[in-house]
């Protein structure tokens, strides 16, 4: 008989929660990307939703992962992206946040994360979320040993409507601390027939954040998001074209 503490997804994450490429780079860039998968294990039946809307960006940042490897390839820097859907943990969310298990993403209901028992809420922060931020702390915490500069920047996407709402920004860098950075890299991607805004579409909220408050800016590091719309990184060339304008910036 299953304890009543006991999770009954224990044993469905049987892939590891991130993958870490080029750990032992010197370059100080260390990139995140928090969205990178949709994969859900087929046992949780895509938490319910239809198999269209669990391809959509409610369960990744499409176009994001493609984005950082080609950015890890180029600059040959670390890279620690996670491997499961942000629908079963938010990894840019702090644990206890209330979207960090979305019951509800954008116009979508999420069946199968409604009503879920603490104790698989706490499964997932056990065997998703933990793990992922404790690796990346400990990859800051061995280069900072070492006396080394360190900038941690996470790789996003997001859609070209909100809300029924067209958005015609087509990049923002999101930044808390990190401002002289942040706005290096707004003003380099400026310099291109590109519409870009810091701290837009989102703002960084440390009670809504991960990545930038927790592992950049109370760390005294260099941290922002990079956010591009995701229409603009469906193909091979345009996630080359975009690997242009930001590898040099970073």
């Amino acid at each position: 008989m299953r304890a009543c503490t006991e999770s009954v997804e224990v044993g469905l994450y049987t892939e590891p929660p991130y993958t870490l490429s080029r750990e032992a780079s010197e370059h100080p860039l260390i990139l995140v990307c928090e969205h990178a998968s949709r994969f859900i294990p087929p046992a949780l039946h895509d938490l319910g939703l239809s198999h269209e809307a669990a391809r959509e960006h409610i369960a990744w940042d499409i176009g994001a992962l493609a984005l950082a490897e080609h950015l890890s390839d180029t600059l040959g820097v670390t890279l620690l992206a996670a491997n499961y859907s942000r629908l079963l943990i938010d990894l840019n969310r702090p644990r206890h946040a209330p979207d960090s298990i979305p019951g509800q993403s954008e116009i979508y209901q999420v069946p199968g994360n409604q009503q879920l028992d603490e104790a698989t809420r706490e499964y997932r922060r056990q065997t998703l979320f933990t793990p992922f931020h404790t690796r990346l702390q400990s990859l800051i915490d061995e280069r900072l040993a070492q006396g080394r500069e360190v900038r941690v920047v996470g790789i996003h996407s997001f859609t070209p409507v909100y809300y029924g709402q067209p958005r015609l920004l087509e990049a923002g860098v999101l930044f808390g601390e990190a401002r002289q950075y942040a706005e290096r890299i707004i003003d380099g991607l400026s310099r291109h027939p590109l519409k870009v805004a810091g701290n837009q579409p989102y703002k960084i909220d440390p009670q809504g954040d991960m990545t930038v408050p927790v592992h950049g800016d109370a760390r005294g590091l260099e941290s922002v998001l990079i956010e591009v719309r995701n229409d603009l990184l469906r193909t091979p060339e345009a996630i080359e074209r975009w690997t242009g304008y930001l590898a040099p910036l970073l």
